[in-house]
Order: structure tokens, then C-alpha cells, then sequence
């Protein structure tokens, strides 16, 4: 019914993220806590803002943490998929949250612009560059595991947009500074706000899609039944389901009319031919093949069940 895949490899790569997870979460929260003194200390909107969203961060960094250790609990009767799902969950939430925040900071940012006040640029200064060393670490522990992993690209993603907006609060620092530009302040928060909700929207959507088992944009549905519709032995191919149970799974069913009422271990045969061509030219290495001779069901590709 399926392919093996490497399983002893990608736990490999889920142990050393749930690792670098864990270091990351303990140097927000470290950011955090000083951003929040300095905000109020300073008067910086900005420097709250940046403090709220690294606030975000830890929260989603746990998330993603739990749904690392969740991913690796054993299937059982009551949960047979286990939760190899739970990442893409925490990929989802994740998503939310950087929309939601960064339409908070919108408000205050608006807010602000109606009521400007004077800042304490020095401690601005000074804890962006904390923050930036902090979360620039925080994204070289992660970026690798982010290229094939949609948790940790969310984990990944609200590290490396915290790492531009102290940038931009570094910036905005500098500008108060040396040229009492204190509306860069609002402009810079409203500018990060965006930048959240265009980060946020495409995780979401990707995470939305699986979630709701959409066929995977890579996988050409019509292209696929359509050869396997030429192997020699096959009427027909319908009833065709196809969706991705994770970053690691794509699984295929279908349902096969065949030319001939073949024995079992013919069928076994072309199984085997079918989860070979598809692997080696979809990546779907889960297989399931309903065989059918002459059975008096919808020959369609696509049936709503």
C-alpha cells in the first residue's frame, strides 16, 4: 500500500529543531522581558510593538515546540494518523496570530500618528540591537529546518519578521535620535504590520490548504489518471483522492477498473508497478488501490463521496 520513506532522517532533523526550538523560546523570552521595561521606560510605540510581537514569538515558538513533540507520538486505534498533522495545526495558529498582531499594531500605529510623543531614543537604540543579535541567532538555528518543515518555517517566519522590524526600530531609533523625526516611530510600526499580514497570509493559505485536503499544487491530477489509464491491464481509473497528511506524506486512492477479473496476485504485481511510477514522477509515497471488475459505480475521476 505505500512506500517506505526516510523516517530515521527526518526524525534526526525533528530532534534537532525540537532542540533549537527550546533555545530560541528562552532567548525571546529574554527579549521580551527587556523590550517591555524599555518600551515603557523610553515611550517607544515601536519598541512596545516590537516587544508585543516577540511576545507573539514565544507564544508561537511553544506552539510549534509541543506540535515538534506531538509529531512523534506512535499511532494508536483511537488515533491512527497519530499526530502527524499537529505541526501543520501549529503552522495554522501560527499564521493567525502574525495577522492578528499586525492588525493590532495597525490600530496603534493610527493612534499614534494622531498623538506623536517625544521618545527616549538611546534605550530604543540599544535594545533593537539586542533584539536583532537575539533573533538573528534565533533564524540561523532555524532556517535549515524551515526549508522542509511548514511548523518550523511558521516558527521561522515570526522570528525573521522580528528580526527586520528591530531593524527598522533601529532605524526609526537613529532617525529620532539625530533628527527628531519622532512620527518614524507610528511609520515604522504601521510598515511592520503590513509586513506581518503578507508573511502570515501565505502560511496561512499553505496551511489552510492541507488542513482542508486539497490536492497539493504540484500534483497534476488529470495527468496522472490519464497514464495510468495506458497500463495495458487498466480499464479505468476513478474515484480519485488526493491530499497531503503532512510535510512528508502525499497519499493517492483511487479506484480501478480493470480490463480482466485478475487473480490477487496479479493485482499485487500492478500495485506495485502503480506505487513505483508514481512515486518516482509525483513523490506520493502512499498508495491505496480499490480493484474493480465490472462494478456498477461512478466512473468519474472525481466523486463527491
Amino acid at each position: 500500500m505505500s512506500h517506505s520513506h526516510s523516517h530515521n532522517h527526518s526524525h534526526s532533523h525533528q530532534e534537532l529543531g525540537g532542540r533549537n526550538l527550546l533555545i530560541t523560546i528562552i532567548i525571546n523570552i529574554a527579549i521580551t522581558v527587556a523590550q517591555v521595561i524599555g518600551g515603557l521606560i523610553s515611550g517607544s510605540l515601536a519598541l512596545l510593538s516590537d516587544a508585543l510581537h516577540n511576545f507573539s514569538d514565544v507564544i508561537s515558538l511553544i506552539i510549534s515546540y509541543i506540535a515538534n513533540k506531538l509529531s512523534k507520538q506512535q499511532a494508536s486505534l483511537k488515533r491512527t494518523f497519530g499526530y502527524k498533522r499537529a505541526e501543520i495545526l501549529a503552522a495554522f495558529i501560527n499564521a493567525v496570530t502574525l495577522i492578528v498582531i499586525a492588525i493590532l499594531l495597525i490600530f496603534e500605529a493610527v493612534e499614534r500618528f494622531q498623538n506623536p510623543q517625544k521618545i527616549e531614543t538611546g534605550l530604543v537604540i540599544w535594545l533593537s540591537i539586542v533584539a536583532i543579535l537575539g533573533n538573528g541567532f534565533s533564524v540561523l538555528l532555524l532556517r535549515k529546518n524551515s526549508e522542509d518543515n511548514m511548523n518550523m518555517k511558521s516558527a521561522y517566519l515570526h522570528l525573521f519578521t522580528d528580526m527586520m522590524a528591530s531593524v527598522a526600530v533601529l532605524i526609526g531609533g537613529l532617525l529620532m535620535k539625530f533628527y527628531q523625526l519622532f512620527w518614524v516611530d507610528s511609520a515604522l510600526t504601521l510598515a511592520i504590520a503590513l509586513y506581518l499580514i503578507w508573511m502570515g497570509f501565505d502560511l496561512l493559505k499553505q496551511s489552510t490548504k492541507v488542513l482542508m485536503l486539497f490536492t497539493p499544487d504540484t500534483i497534476p491530477v488529470d495527468e496522472i489518471v490519464k497514464k495510468l489509464n495506458a497500463f495495458k491491464t487498466i480499464k479505468n481509473v476513478h474515484h480519485v483522492h488526493v491530499w497531503q497528511l503532512n510535510e512528508e506524506e502525499i497519499h493517492f486512492e483511487a479506484h480501478i477498473d480493470f480490463e480482466e477479473d485478475i487473480l490477487l496476485s496479479q493485482f499485487d504485481s500492478i500495485l506495485n508497478e502503480i506505487e513505483a511510477f508514481i512515486f518516482k514522477n509525483y513523490d506520493i509515497n502512499h498508495v491505496n488501490i480499490q480493484p474493480e471488475f465490472k462494478k456498477k459505480d461512478a466512473k468519474d475521476v472525481i466523486v463527491q463521496d
